[in-house]
């Protein structure tokens, strides 16, 4: 497992401070790896949207380009 240093803005650390003490996250390490594996995934879904709209605009023109 890789570490990583980060500095955060008091209010966001607040924020995840009030998550782990309300019982969301066992710690904020735990929150922030959350965090990222969210933001991997939406990225990739969103990257995975973009290519299947990319197929369809050119399956679109190919077939009006045929017509």
């Amino acid at each position: 497992m890789t570490t990583l240093t980060l500095e955060l803005p008091e209010a966001l650390s607040a924020e995840l401070d009030a998550a782990v003490q309300s019982g969301w996250f066992e710690s904020q390490a735990e929150a922030v790896r959350a965090a990222v594996r969210d933001l991997m995934s939406s990225r990739k879904l969103a990257l995975l949207e973009k290519q299947q709209l990319d197929d369809i605009d050119w399956a679109l023109a190919a077939a009006k380009s045929k017509s």
